[in-house]
């Protein structure tokens, strides 16, 4: 300070005034306070005013020029403070429309300051949000390895292009799905020696490429099967592709409520008899071992008949992206893909389905073995929603009004296995339908289930997740308890052993204790959820590392995944791996 003082004595007039201006508008800019022009200037000002009223013979002209000076200081510092506030704060305002708040208004200026404003704000989202992977996509792997870890996924184009993740939707077998905030739907991880899979990922290999879809609507939700795709718009449309027999064509069928005759793509496949085993518990690994048997032979023969085809064969095989074709008004909110099924939750809660059907995995009453069309699944009171609920009450009993008084009005979540299919109520009831060797639909036996039928286990407890495998179930209720039911082979059940449930089983594992689920998905034979306290865990499957935890060792209790201080939202599992979207740490 010294020495500054020591240099207004020896300037001239010309250089004090430079000098004190300098000073001032440096100081108000790197401040963006008046208090800081207060604090330098008027010092600066006093000592050089002070310093020429000494001069006596320019006593009056100095005090003139000095008040004179000391004005435009103020005036010119002032006002570009005021500008430069004003500046600052159009720019945030033209950040608000992208957040629901309101916009900024000013000249080119300004809008240029919003533009680099509103880039350095999605910058900052998009720093806060990222997807990790682990498992099984071997166009990501130069070696096609597994991988072991929890890994990030770079999000294609550059960091200024304003776009970030917004969810991820698993993927199938061995390839990979997520949407962007831009609305775009992004799939990588297979490779080229993957047949099907391959071609219904849009060929994107090590790096996430936007899927070519036939609409610049946004998508808002996906979901994907073994070799098949479905996703909806912002507009609630629906475009699915992939395996031929999983893409409808488009007519849509007659409701069976509605006294229409249900038509059948191809013959029904007689239905093969039930033999009932109620144990009502858990069903031993030697008792379903020959089921299992005969679905790894099915699929291993799927597989060699698939490596056999040709390219152009697996082409004549596959889709191309198609509209699904509703009724007029309905809008779909969301959707599951199952082995070769899918489902679609409209905004009223209703729930369609096409695809296979063989083992009832469409709850349509009967082993339709293809419906090649959107059908309504009658899940609350055979089919009535609405106004028309009372009426449905009046048909029933006494005894099954209670049940369906429980069961609800509406369906709010679906989701689809490899053979099967469950859905929530808004009153948290869950209902499950399809194949049931395993006892994956809940209800005590090992009986397929051609109709939505609700689990009577858990009547009492609210359900608000549930997701499936290949052979399990699993759901989460209101409280964060976990419940698991169906096959176990590879401790995908977690509860420690490998025994199947017919029944719900509440997981007690130690490390589950104070921790309250959020989020339920399932690959093909393994599981994961998050937590509210932000914690990940996983257990079942891991030949290919799908649950993060670094070897390919099998777990049948919930281990920790370190994800290091990042914060998960969203989880779910493709057939053989797992995605996570989560905050990055700051």
């Amino acid at each position: 300070m010294g020495e500054v003082f020591q240099k207004l004595r020896s300037s001239s007039w010309p250089e004090l005034s430079v000098l004190i201006y300098r000073l001032s508008v440096r100081h108000v800019f790197g401040s963006s306070t008046c208090a800081s022009y207060v604090a330098c200037a008027t010092p600066l000002y006093l000592i050089s005013y002070s310093r020429f009223l000494g001069r006596k013979n320019q006593r009056d002209q100095t005090r003139k020029k000095s008040s004179r000076f000391l004005v435009f200081i103020f005036s010119f510092s002032f006002f570009e403070f005021l500008n430069f506030e004003k500046k600052r704060v159009g720019s945030v305002k033209r950040i608000g429309p992208m957040n629901g708040g309101g916009g900024g208004e000013g000249g080119e200026e300004m809008e240029e300051d919003g533009k680099d404003a509103r880039k350095g704000k999605e910058m900052e989202v998009d720093k806060k949000k990222a997807v990790l992977m682990w498992g099984y996509l071997p166009g990501v792997s130069l070696q096609r390895s597994p991988l072991l870890y929890p890994v990030p996924v770079p999000l294609p184009g550059s960091p200024i292009s304003g776009d970030s993740w917004k969810d991820v939707c698993g993927g199938g077998c061995g390839f990979a799905m997520a949407i962007s905030e831009s609305g775009k739907l992004l799939t990588w991880g297979s490779t080229d020696d993957m047949g099907q899979s391959y071609l219904t990922s849009g060929k994107h290999e090590e790096i996430p490429e936007a899927y070519p879809l036939p609409t610049q609507v946004a998508i808002v939700k996906a979901a994907a099967g073994w070799a098949h795709c479905v996703a909806v718009t912002a507009h609630g449309d629906v475009y699915t592709w992939g395996w031929k027999e999983c893409v409808p064509s488009g007519r849509v069928i007659v409701d069976q409520t509605t006294g229409g005759a249900v038509e059948k793509d191809e013959k029904e496949v007689k239905s093969r008899s039930n033999v009932s085993r109620t144990s009502g518990g858990p069903v031993s690994s030697s008792e379903t071992r020959g089921g299992e048997e005969s679905a790894k032979r099915r699929k291993l023969s799927s597989a060699k008949q698939g490596q056999e085809s040709s390219t152009s064969g697996d082409e004549n095989l596959s889709a191309p992206p198609c509209l699904v074709t509703l009724n007029s008004g309905v809008r779909i909110t969301a959707v599951a893909a199952g082995g070769r099924h899918t489902l679609a939750l409209s905004d009223v809660g209703q729930v369609w389905g096409w695809g296979y059907g063989g083992e009832g995995q469409l709850g349509l009453g009967s082993r339709i073995r293809l419906v090649s069309s959107p059908h309504p699944v009658p899940c609350i009171g055979l089919g009535v929603y609405g106004r028309d609920r009372s009426a449905a009450i009046k048909r029933n009993s006494s005894s099954d009004e209670q049940v369906f008084m429980g069961i609800g009005n509406y369906v709010k979540a679906i989701a689809c296995g490899g053979r099967h299919s469950a859905v929530i109520t808004d009153t948290g009831a869950l209902l499950t339908f399809g194949w049931g060797l395993y006892g994956q639909c809940g209800q005590g036996s090992v009986d397929d289930e051609l109709s939505p039928k609700c689990v009577t286990a858990l009547l009492g407890i609210k359900i608000k997740g549930v997701a499936t495998g290949l052979w399990h179930t699993l759901c989460i209720s209101a409280d964060g308890d976990v419940y698991a039911f169906g096959g176990n082979q590879f401790g995908q059940l977690g509860t420690g052993t490998d025994q199947a449930e017919t029944l719900p089983k509440l997981l007690d594992a130690s490390c589950l204790e104070n921790k309250n689920a959020k989020i339920v998905s399932c690959g093909a034979r393994h599981s994961a959820i998050t937590t509210e306290e932000g914690d990940v865990f996983c257990w079942g499957w891991n030949k290919y590392g799908q649950l993060g935890l670094g070897d390919a060792i099998d777990r049948s209790l919930p281990i920790q995944v370190q994800i290091d201080n990042y914060f998960p939202t969203n989880i779910s599992c493709g057939w053989w791996h797992t995605l996570l979207l989560a905050e990055a740490p700051t």
